[in-house]
């Protein structure tokens, strides 16, 4: 699609290298290899100038809903219609999918003309200099180290807490990640995933049926990197800012969670504790 002087195609993988550097350029901390793993993931657009990327987005279906995110438009080129440009496409590819995204206060009034309504909020907690918190695991429960063959336990776990199913996405994480089990009576009933991202490293997702065990996951990470960046994105709903503010990982901007249609329905059992990243969820 053209519009003007611009042009609106498929995001192809030669198009990353340009497309990290536009997120550099609006301050974002993503790295070349963030960008790659979620482009095997999913799909978008690029809009160019002549040879000039100025503007991306993407999104990742699951099933009857998707994940939109990665929505830039170039600091020179943006308030040109750059970004209505990318969300309409995006949406009509989309389709009758429930959508959901994580929005900054300065996307969130586009994205309420489009139709989405705000559910919640993110909190990004993240920092160097955090102390590692006293969260032992429950009584008859230990941490171990997540296999493959935890893989369809994960998945299920996951299901439960968000609503969505995603097993490419946690199968991709366990082959660029470290993973950790959450194992009560022999019986994996949550998880914590951390990975290379951005300045550091981010944990996410974090699975969990209450605070406690999410904060024994958290802990765990904590523990095997501490005096490194560790990021987590937390749902507001969960408790844990005072609890991670406590150990030395203050929030920045929040994000605003958003959806165009009936949101996912978690069912018992699990709660999401941490994102895989704003654009994931």
């Amino acid at each position: 699609m053209a519009t003007g002087t611009e042009t609106m195609r498929a995001l192809v993988e030669a198009d990353l290298a340009a497309a990290h550097g536009l997120s550099q350029a609006v301050g974002w901390a993503h790295r070349l290899d963030d960008w790659r793993f979620v482009h095997r993931l999913g799909q978008g657009f690029a809009v160019t100038e002549g040879e000039r990327l100025v503007g991306t987005g993407m999104f990742w279906p699951f099933g009857g809903f998707a994940t939109l995110g990665l929505v830039i438009v170039a600091p020179d080129r943006q308030g040109a219609g750059i970004g209505r440009r990318l969300m309409t496409g995006l949406l009509e590819a989309i389709g009758p999918r429930t959508t959901l995204l994580n929005a900054t206060d300065a996307g969130a009034p586009l994205y309420e003309k489009l139709g989405f309504r705000a559910t919640g909020i993110i909190h990004q907690h993240q920092g160097d200099a955090f102390a590692v918190p006293e969260a032992p695991p429950p009584d008859g429960c230990r941490i171990r180290p997540a296999t493959a063959a935890d893989l369809p336990a994960m998945t299920a776990l996951d299901a439960a807490a968000t609503g969505l199913e995603r097993p490419l996405v946690l199968s991709a994480l366990l082959g660029v990640a470290e993973a950790a089990i959450l194992e009560c009576d022999g019986r994996p009933v949550g998880f914590a995933v951390c990975r290379q991202f951005g300045r550091g490293r981010v944990v996410g997702p974090v699975v969990a049926a209450d605070a406690d065990a999410a904060k024994a996951l958290l802990a765990h990470w904590m523990a095997r990197h501490h005096g490194t960046f560790l990021r987590v994105d937390i749902p507001e709903p969960t408790g844990l800012g005072p609890w991670l503010v406590a150990a030395g990982l203050p929030a920045i901007a929040p994000a605003i969670t958003m959806a165009r249609g009936a949101p996912p329905v978690p069912r018992p059992g699990a709660r999401l504790f941490g994102l895989v990243n704003q654009a994931l969820g």
